[in-house]
């Protein structure tokens, strides 16, 4: 069975964009088609400056609410990546195999980075590395597919480079992945800056849906979004980035095509009206779902616990026969 492994990290408060983007596929397709693994990954929120207690908070809140979107522990395996030695101990073994200049020419480094700088701010290492722990993450569990976006292809390239390098070097170890863009995403833009995907660790807030929002808070975004000079509502992502933004974001709600609900609209209004009743139709039992989890910690616990004992079995073969084939001697 192909196994599949995907990991989203808790620096901010989940968003739409990221339901819609990743952990509906996750939910409707992943679980189901594969031996499918999904982490919290907290580790990587330390590569830059953040609050231990934030951290916790939203680890666990990250958990619960993917349970409460539809993961289902009998289904999949969901842990929190800290949970699980495996992940650090691979990825050393993994740094000795990339290269300071691999790791230099990551797109996302560069980026941040350059706003840590920017800020006055110092690069921790571990901002440069993190794509390393990143391929250990996925080539800890023999995972065959990863789905992510298109932001993320580069760490999945990396990955398989490594994997390679490895097996030519040391003998086969890894089973080398690739990357899969997910099947029903729907890439989300901010809606006060629709060139900019809505992201959950931005400092303006303004544009973003978090899926914890009141229902009044997440109207009030969608109908103060910003859209475009002219008033046809047309799909034209290039040049119509706003209101091509609401029907994309209402399409992936309804199920519908944005070229053919443009054709519904003669009115921004109507399309702000109409996409924000579908958001919060999705919401609705994803919340409802939250607040009975949040009553119920001890059940999120016990799929926390279990799910990181079921990781732990299938990562710790794979590390250990790293260990091996690299040359470090079998503990006693």
């Amino acid at each position: 069975m192909t196994r599949i492994f995907s990991g989203i990290k808790p620096t901010g408060h989940l968003t739409l964009g990221n339901y819609l983007g990743a952990v509906r596929q996750w939910v409707e397709v992943d679980q189901h088609k594969a031996d499918a693994l999904f982490s919290v990954v907290d580790l990587h929120a330390l590569t830059v400056d953040h609050d231990p207690a934030r951290v916790r908070r939203l680890s666990r809140q990250t958990a619960t609410l993917l349970l409460a979107a539809g993961l289902d522990p009998a289904l999949c395996t969901l842990f929190v990546q800290s949970h699980v030695d495996e992940h650090t101990r691979l990825s050393y073994l993994l740094e000795c195999t990339a290269s300071d200049g691999e790791m230099r020419r990551m797109i996302q480094y560069k980026e941040k980075a350059a706003r840590e700088q920017a800020a006055g701010g110092s690069v921790r290492l571990s901002l440069l590395t993190y794509p390393v722990l990143m391929a250990a993450d996925i080539l800890a569990y023999a995972a065959d597919e990863v789905p992510v976006g298109d932001d993320q292809a580069q760490h999945v390239e990396l990955t398989r480079d490594l994997a390679v390098r490895f097996n030519q070097r040391y003998g086969h170890t890894f089973t080398v992945p690739k990357a899969v863009l997910p099947s029903v995403a729907a890439r989300v833009m901010d809606l006060q800056s629709p060139t900019v995907k809505m992201g959950k660790s931005h400092g303006e807030t303004a544009g973003i849906v978090y899926l914890l929002d009141e229902p009044d808070a997440a109207r009030r975004k969608i109908m103060r979004a910003v859209t475009d000079s002219g008033s046809e509502v047309v799909h034209d992502r290039e040049n119509r980035p706003g209101v091509t933004n609401l029907l994309e974001i209402l399409a992936a709600c309804t199920g519908g095509r944005p070229v053919e609900l443009a054709a519904c609209y003669s009115s921004y209004g109507a399309l702000k009206r109409d996409t924000a009743d579908a958001v919060l139709e999705v919401l609705r039992p994803l919340q409802e779902r939250h607040t009975a989890l949040c009553g119920d910690p001890g059940y999120v616990d016990s799929v926390l616990r279990e799910g990181a004992e079921r990781a732990r079995s299938l990562a710790r073969p794979t590390v250990d026969a790293a260990y091996r084939a690299i040359g470090l001697l079998p503990a006693y």
